[in-house]
């Protein structure tokens, strides 16, 4: 076995340049596997720590998620619908909201913003504590002509930037902005920065609706943010007298359907990977036949003094596998560097905290896979050299 080895290696060093090149196939392939994967279960660890900071929160919405982005709306809820619910057991808090387009004008300019207005205490906790205000100050429950805006709304929406004290005119009615947002992030950035928050009473009135589109309930104990989701479900599908009139949707299950998202992104990110895997593959057994039509002659002299098919055939597997194990390594360690600097690029892009996480299974798996690749590849190569006649080997070249 010394000797295979010491073969296998002499044979590689006399093909530098092209054992290099074999490498670095197999090298970008496990990289791309180990960075994506780290990076993806980095965003999904920053995404459920998040979300599991409001582990007793329950989303109550009039409608139904259909498939993973689709939301359909099936009406509005009323005030009994909330009354209601405060029969429930277990529920700490009931929070009703209402949201709607509405037409904002500021110094001549006309542009539709959604105008999002609730309890402001409850509103606080969700939206201003972990976005933070930039300007000015958050609402207070008799700030009836008040506003805050979000970072888009500030300074993307009209050809001039609004800061605290401006005026906007909303369908009509003068309000003063008391408060401008941060940039959210990539989980609040789609709730905050296009909006405009008003106080509950102000949002029905500028958009003339009693309507209540939305519901943020707490609970007192997590532990029983489930059995309240259902409770919640049944009353208010049998004030409506439709099976499935409300969805209330828990961070639990939200973390699940996360989950699953993710699962499908780590499988994509995973294909396109093994793409790279295929073609660094093509480069191993046309690398392997290469060295098999090169060393024809040796090949015949190995097989005239004793040397069995066997012994060629682990002969060229085993260089195969010394080159993917190599590639497999180097990619390993080029994947963790790459990890770092995209989950760098990504924290600094979405204002998330993403580390990546390197965990000791995906760089095992991406060094066998590596090696599997090269056994694979090189097998077609290293069985045709076992099969070469002995006599009409020797005479070739």
């Amino acid at each position: 076995m010394r000797d295979k080895f010491l073969l296998a290696f002499r044979s590689i060093r006399e093909r530098k340049a092209r054992s290099i090149l074999t490498v670095l196939g197999i090298a970008v392939g496990i990289a791309a596997i180990v960075s994506l994967m780290s990076v993806g279960y980095g965003m999904e660890e920053a995404i459920t720590g998040e979300l599991t900071g409001m582990a007793d929160m329950i989303s109550v919405m009039p409608g139904e998620i259909r498939g993973a982005h689709s939301y359909i709306e099936k009406g509005s809820f009323t005030d009994r619908d909330v009354s209601d619910l405060q029969r429930i057991g277990g529920i700490k808090e009931i929070s009703a909201m209402t949201y709607d387009a509405a037409e904002v004008e500021y110094r001549n300019e006309n542009v539709p913003i959604f105008v999002f207005g609730g309890d402001t205490k409850e509103l606080e906790g969700f939206y201003v504590e972990p976005v933070g205000l930039k300007e000015g100050r958050w609402l207070r429950e008799n700030d009836y002509k008040a506003c805050v805006i979000g970072d888009r709304v500030a300074n993307d929406f009209f050809d001039e930037v609004i800061h605290v004290n401006d005026k906007l005119v909303i369908n009509s009615d003068k309000f003063i902005v008391v408060g401008v947002f941060e940039k959210g992030d990539m989980l609040y950035s789609n709730d905050v920065d296009s909006n405009i928050f008003l106080t509950l009473r102000a949002a029905k009135e500028v958009l003339q609706t009693d309507e209540i589109k939305y519901i943020i309930v707490r609970v007192y104990k997590i532990e029983e943010a489930e059995r309240v989701a259902e409770e919640i479900e049944e009353v208010i599908n049998d004030n409506h007298g439709l099976d499935d009139f409300a969805m209330a949707m828990t961070m639990g299950s939200m973390i699940e359907m996360m989950d699953d998202i993710f699962n499908i992104i780590q499988g994509v990110l995973v294909g396109i990977a093994a793409i790279a895997l295929i073609v660094a593959s093509i480069g191993i057994m046309n690398t392997m036949l290469m060295s098999v039509m090169e060393r024809t002659h040796e090949i015949g002299v190995m097989k005239a003094i004793g040397a069995k098919s066997r012994d060629v055939l682990s002969l060229f597997l085993l260089e195969s596998s010394i080159v993917s194990l190599v590639g497999g390594v180097t990619g390993c360690v080029v994947g963790v560097i790459v990890a770092k600097v995209l989950s760098f690029l990504g924290s600094t892009a979405s204002g998330l905290e993403i580390a990546a996480i390197v965990k000791p299974e995906v760089l095992l798996a991406g060094i066998a896979v590596a090696v599997i690749v090269g056994v694979l590849s090189g097998f077609y190569p290293a069985r045709k050299a076992s099969r070469m006649s002995p006599v009409e080997a020797v005479r070739y070249g």
